[in-house]
């Protein structure tokens, strides 16, 4: 089929220049091969469309029936093909993204206010939700995830690794003291998700795990976060999530020289074939993060 679509289009190019030669020109291929490949179409269909003389090319009545259907074929696909370029330089129609709650609140909102600006033919459809969506069989055009990706037969595709740090509220230091090395954390408050009381903490090559405790089990890091603010203890989080937090004193930063370990970010799609508004939405985010 594809065989036949190209000899179309030579075809349609032959009778539009009245000769082999011209078409030739034009197409950028030998005269020889352009002939050879027209009679190749005429024996595949069975009948003659061009009469040759040695000075010019005639339809044949066949010819004739066949060019006016040819052409109308290629025209289609070349408007197609540059409609589908236009949606390329300038993606549009609905995105559908499943999206972290407190990352998207805090984190991706910004990002998300530019990338609309920019392309002003996209709407959107966000679902801000902790759950993990089905991507086979909810209408999502991509979700984005924080944390390790899981083994499945989607596709993630890594936007960023954020750092994470550790962070309290002035309230809760003056009352609690500052820890000064990582194993004073066993004596602090540590609110952290519920199925881990291990923290793992990095400083360029030493690595230590320290247990923590605390009276709050919660599998939620927007309520962690607020928890922290409102002083009830330490917490070990990405930093883009507590920027805001930072930026007005309701949280500071703890042992500086103290890292856990990065938090991944990634777009998870079930295909790799994506249409235009979706691997634009994708690239953007991964470009701006990288900054971060």
């Amino acid at each position: 089929m594809e065989q036949l679509l190209n000899d179309m289009v030579l075809f349609v190019e032959v009778v539009k220049a009245k000769g082999f030669r011209g078409a030739a020109d034009v197409l950028g291929m030998p005269n020889s091969t352009l002939s050879r490949r027209i009679s190749l179409l005429e024996k595949a269909l069975g009948l003659r469309l061009l009469h040759r003389t040695t000075r010019k090319v005639e339809l044949t009545e066949a010819g004739q029936i066949y060019f006016e259907r040819c052409k109308r074929i290629v025209d289609e696909a070349r408007l197609a093909h540059e409609q589908l370029g236009e949606m390329l330089a300038q993606p549009s129609g609905m995105l559908r993204v499943s999206l972290p709650v407190d990352f998207a609140v805090t984190h991706l909102a910004p990002l998300i206010a530019e990338f609309a600006r920019h392309y002003p033919g996209i709407t959107f459809d966000f679902d801000l939700t902790p759950r993990r969506v089905d991507l086979v069989s909810e209408p999502f055009d991509v979700a984005i995830r924080m944390g390790e990706s899981e083994n499945s037969q989607l596709i993630a595709r890594p936007l960023a690794r954020l750092s994470t740090c550790l962070y309290a509220s002035p309230d809760y230091l003056e009352r609690s003291g500052e820890p000064r090395e990582p194993a004073d954390l066993a004596q602090h408050e540590c609110i952290g998700m519920a199925r881990t009381n291990l923290w793992t903490l990095h400083s360029g090559t030493q690595t230590t795990t320290v247990s923590v405790g605390s009276r709050f089990v919660v599998n939620n890091v927007g309520l962690i976060r607020r928890l922290a603010t409102m002083g009830m203890g330490i917490t070990l989080m990405p930093d883009g999530i507590v920027a805001e937090d930072l930026a007005h004193d309701r949280l500071r930063r703890l042992l500086p020289q103290w890292q856990g370990s990065p938090t991944p970010v990634y777009a998870i799609t079930e295909t790799r074939l994506l249409p235009a508004k979706t691997q634009r939405f994708i690239e953007f985010l991964r470009e701006r993060l990288a900054r971060t």
